[in-house]
């Protein structure tokens, strides 16, 4: 199985939960050149949503979100896996994590419908250097 496994740091923003939201966040960082390598949104509460904003770049994030007045928390660290999308290749990073006695809380995935795949691996902050250990990052 052909994948990579990059430690990322993330960052929350919790924003208003009405139409439009996640799209002027999105626009507002893009106009500032923010490259963001992957982005969730989630309820948190009636009238909440939690973004989770993973930058290219986490300095640019922070200055460019700072200027715009997003207000956001963090930095935390996640795990990337992008490749080749074969069966099992989750599998096999969970069961690495697992052996290593590594907790992960939440995940998220997607093919492209070409073959590839992104996954993002949540673990905890105190766990995070047995991670990168457990995939000799």
């Amino acid at each position: 199985m052909a994948f990579t496994i990059r430690p990322v740091e993330y960052y929350y923003a919790t924003v208003r939960d009405e139409l439009g939201a996640a799209y002027r966040v999105l626009a507002q960082l893009a106009s500032r050149g923010v490259s963001l390598l992957a982005f969730t949104a989630v309820p948190s509460g009636p009238a909440l949503a939690q973004f989770a904003l993973f930058p290219d770049d986490p300095n640019r994030l922070a200055a460019e979100a700072r200027a715009a007045g997003l207000a956001l928390d963090g930095p935390y660290h996640a795990l990337l896996v992008q490749g080749d999308d074969e069966l099992g290749a989750l599998a096999s990073v969970h069961g690495r994590l697992v052996d290593a006695g590594v907790d992960i809380y939440a995940s998220s995935g997607v093919t492209d419908g070409r073959g590839s795949f992104g996954y993002v691996v949540y673990v905890r902050e105190d766990q995070f250097e047995k991670a990168r250990g457990a995939l000799s990052l």
